[in-house]
């Protein structure tokens, strides 16, 4: 049997030319996230400890809670692995983290996303939930780039 190597975090990052106050409105704001990510709705408090909540029509709902929110710096907070559970600790969730900075005239968005090998799964699911992760991050970045370039509210 080969053993395999399941990576631990997924990184991405994208350029946004726009201001970094209106990307952490796109990244933070619920309307926002309903356009770039969580398309069948989102609830969030923004406040450390305070709930989140993303929905999708063919995934469920996943829950979350928010571990840090620094307006126009960094967003962080977990999020439960399987859809309709409340798990928001490592083994049951994984933790993302976006960072913004100034970048000339635009915005610099990073996203982190780690804990994946803590998850209580198989490594079979580990691995596809990484694989997974990896083109929906990467697919939610080049939608948030667009919509905060786009956006003038």
């Amino acid at each position: 049997m080969v053993a395999v190597t399941v990576a631990d975090r997924i990184e991405r990052e994208v350029y946004v030319p726009a201001p970094i106050d209106r990307v952490w409105r796109v990244l933070t704001t619920p309307e926002h996230i309903r356009a770039w990510y969580a398309f069948g709705g989102c609830e969030l408090d923004l406040r450390p400890g305070g709930t989140l909540r993303f929905r999708w029509d063919e995934h469920g709902e996943f829950h979350g809670r928010v571990e840090k929110a620094v307006p126009d710096a960094l967003f962080r907070f977990r999020l439960a692995h399987e859809p309709d559970r409340p798990g928001t600790e490592a083994g049951t969730a994984t933790l993302v983290e976006f960072r913004i900075s100034p970048e000339g005239a635009g915005t610099r968005l990073r996203l982190t996303e780690s804990g994946i090998r803590a998850l209580e799964v198989s490594d079979e699911a580990k691995t596809q939930h990484a694989e997974y992760a990896t083109l929906a991050w990467t697919s939610a970045l080049e939608e948030l780039a667009a919509l905060a370039a786009a956006s003038h509210n």
